[in-house]
């Protein structure tokens, strides 16, 4: 069974010239094309589209999704593990829902508002179920003490030293910086003194933990695509990943 390129534009709200786009591209090729010139699009290529358009959804460039399509032949694999992100994404919309509905209703109600509710399902708290299941509960405790007990200029700060960082990391990726170079190492430093002012996280409680907890965190970068947007995409997660690991080589770890 396969559909026009009309009715596939028309199932999933895009637009036939964006399908065209993308078989331009080489991102999404038609299954066949018509006599008459129309393409066609079989199961398979609406399973990549879908995944297509959710990778879009996370704000991922077209390149980097064509890298991260490619990075596996198994559909069944690669849509369980956007659900999974689907999963989280939902938690803390709902979280965030909940939040500024007692807001509304404590505003209208003449009511004090309570800072603590106020903010659940923002920033940090995304990612708790993950570090949970990674690294226990009393991790996530320690990090979210730490984090509920700055102030708001602290947080601002903080907020900002982790972007000029992520900045930091797509220039010299943009600019086809080794992972040895002098550049890309100072970085490097940066970024494990950064991972180790986190209470909570292995690399602030152990140094034995350090280097283990470094190099997977630096896969993760490269494997979620959430994480390696952050630098540009997977090339730029690559750059991290590489960097850190010379990095901690030599440093004897």
């Amino acid at each position: 069974m396969d559909w026009s390129i009309q009715e596939t534009a028309r199932l999933t709200g895009t637009t036939s010239r964006t399908l065209r786009h993308y078989d331009a591209i080489g991102l999404l090729p038609p299954t066949t094309i018509a006599a008459n010139g129309y393409r066609h699009y079989d199961e398979a290529a609406l399973v990549r589209l879908q995944r297509i358009l959710l990778l879009r959804d996370l704000g991922l460039p077209l390149a980097q999704i064509a890298e991260v399509l490619d990075r596996t032949d198994d559909p069944i694999a690669a849509l369980s593990k956007h659900v999974q992100v689907l999963g989280r994404e939902r938690e803390r919309i709902e979280r965030q829902m909940a939040s500024v509905t007692a807001t509304i209703t404590r505003l209208e109600a003449g009511e004090p508002l309570m800072a603590e509710e106020m903010f659940d399902g923002f920033d940090h708290r995304e990612y708790e179920q993950e570090v949970t299941r990674r690294w226990g509960a009393e991790a996530y405790a320690r990090s979210d003490r730490w984090w509920t007990g700055l102030n708001e200029t602290e947080r601002k700060e903080w907020k900002a030293q982790v972007s000029a960082l992520s900045d930091d990391w797509i220039a010299a990726a943009e600019a086809g910086a080794s992972p040895e170079s002098q550049r890309c190492q100072g970085l490097a430093d940066r970024h494990i003194e950064w991972l180790r002012s986190v209470p909570g996280t292995p690399a602030h409680e152990s140094e034995e933990a350090l280097a283990g907890y470094v190099r997977g965190l630096a896969e993760m970068y490269v494997s979620d695509p959430r994480f390696a947007a952050n630098y540009g995409g997977t090339a730029g997660a690559e750059l991290v990943r590489d960097a850190l690991a010379h990095r901690l080589e030599a440093m004897g770890r």
